[in-house]
């Protein structure tokens, strides 16, 4: 159940997707496939995504609730959302994160994985690293998300959304496909976020 009715994306602030003015992504569309195929992303995949957007776009608060209750109930993560001086929780820093958060899930889920959708990516994991940590929400929080967490967020991220993709009837073997693409595409957009933290060269 919706706490409020979701927003127009271009109401969201500091939504970017889609915007000219990003940078191109130094990964290209080549780069990209090769991704999808070592991780065994396909058009069944696709597929099963799409099925998941209309399965969980009327659930997005309540996962996010899981989400932020999960990096709230451990100070290791919550970190990043706090002041950096005095160590507290930032509500609006959360809140509007959180607006951009439940956007990417309906974006990951309706993704064309296209030349925009790969500049946005780029530009996501910008703002988790020096030097753009922070400057979208003019924060005044830590300076950037430690690499390893990005990383290790896919899991939680991935295994908690199982639940909700089992809510609507469908049966155990499409819940198992919805899961596992949606775990596909997160460990996609957390490998493309990482780009920034990467010696040129190196990625």
């Amino acid at each position: 159940m919706f706490r409020s009715a979701r927003p127009d994306a271009r109401t969201i602030a500091g939504y970017a997707y889609g915007d000219a003015s990003l940078p191109r992504s130094p990964v290209s569309l080549e780069d990209l496939e090769l991704l999808k195929t070592t991780l065994l992303f396909g058009a069944d995949d696709v597929r099963a995504l799409r099925q998941a957007h209309e399965v969980v776009k009327d659930q997005i608060e309540d996962i996010l609730d899981v989400w932020y209750g999960f990096v709230a109930s451990h100070p290791h993560l919550a970190v990043y959302f706090s002041r950096k001086d005095a160590g507290d929780l930032d509500p609006q820093y959360l809140a509007r994160v959180r607006g951009r958060f439940a956007q990417w899930i309906l974006d990951t889920t309706a993704a064309d994985f296209d030349q925009r959708w790969l500049d946005y990516q780029q530009e996501i994991g910008r703002r988790h690293h020096r030097p753009g940590k922070n400057q979208t929400d003019g924060a005044h929080s830590v300076d950037h998300v430690h690499f390893r967490y990005i990383v290790a967020f896919v899991i939680p991220i991935s295994a908690t959304m199982e639940p909700f993709l089992a809510r609507r009837g469908h049966s155990p073997e499409q819940v198992r496909q919805m899961q596992w693409a949606w775990t596909k595409a997160v460990l996609l957009t957390a490998i493309l976020w990482t780009r920034p933290y990467v010696a040129e060269g190196s990625f």
